[in-house]
């Protein structure tokens, strides 16, 4: 069974194509955030063109991982906070035209979650809770392989908790959210550096676990999972972010609670997205 499966980011696209479960193309674009999504299509419908002449791939069947808010029952993107012109459009029909082949699609965190409860850090861990850190903040909750959604497609978007009541303003229209406060976007535009260099500073990391610790004690107060798994650029600061974040965690979290504080990267690294949208693409087998 051949899979494509597509990551769509506000920074970067990835798409791969599986033969079963094994992952024998990839790659990755800067997204091109003026283009819109008429400017990606034509990127995939390249891409899947030349894998296609190049060696025979073609899909039996497609996932994707979209970055921001979609209606999974009616498989419709909501809109991108990030990237203009995506409210509404009917990705679904345009993949499948290009793929030739069947398509369903989540947001990029359920997907990301989906990638590690069955692949990745979260094999065995239930229920499962994976944050992605990129250019926003998003998380997916898994329990006994499924995603949970809630009653709207809504659920797990943490990243817009608010941290601050009185914070910055975030692109939702509120303030002070966590993605405001923490995710790769802003911090490069309030600090005017990236990520990369900013955690190299043990005293910024000091402040940034504060805020960052605040919304993941809502998910553990919440939903007590086995594990929480953080993905996305952010995470590749290992130990600088996680060793801080961890003793932050266990400051904040109530003392009573016997609740695990188990929280580690994301063992797919960029491919949590992924291999989430080839479980799935499964899924409608």
């Amino acid at each position: 069974m051949k899979t494509l499966a597509i990551d769509i980011g506000g920074t970067k696209f990835s798409i791969a194509g599986f033969n079963d479960s094994s992952m024998v193309l990839r790659e990755s674009r800067s997204t091109n955030r003026d283009g819109g999504p008429e400017w990606m299509m034509d990127q995939f419908a390249q891409i899947v063109s030349e894998w296609r002449s190049r060696t025979g791939f073609k899909p039996d069947l497609c996932g994707i991982g979209f970055g921001g808010p979609v209606d999974f029952p009616s498989q419709t993107v909501t809109f991108s906070t990030h990237v203009g012109g995506w409210n509404s459009f009917p990705l679904i029909a345009r993949i499948q035209q290009i793929a030739e082949a069947p398509a369903v699609m989540d947001n990029d965190a359920n997907a990301g979650a989906l990638g590690e409860a069955a692949f990745g850090a979260g094999i065995g861990f239930d229920p499962l809770f994976y944050m992605t850190i990129s250019t926003g903040i998003g998380g997916g909750i898994v329990s006994r392989g499924e995603v949970w959604r809630g009653a709207d497609s809504y659920g797990g978007e943490i990243g817009h908790l608010t941290i601050q009541r009185d914070g910055p303003a975030c692109l939702c229209g509120s303030h002070g959210c966590l993605e405001r406060l923490c995710s790769g976007l802003w911090l490069e535009r309030d600090y005017g550096k990236p990520a990369s260099e900013l955690f190299l500073d043990p005293d910024f990391v000091g402040g940034y676990v504060v805020n960052l610790a605040q919304g993941l004690k809502a998910a553990i107060m919440l939903l007590n999972p086995a594990r929480i798994v953080i993905g996305g650029g952010i995470s590749k600061a290992g130990d600088r972010l996680f060793v801080p974040l961890r003793r932050e965690l266990r400051g904040q979290v109530t003392s009573w609670s016997r609740a695990r504080l188990d929280v580690v990267p994301a063992g797919l690294g960029d491919d949590s997205v992924l291999h989430g949208a080839l479980v799935l693409a499964q899924s409608i087998l």
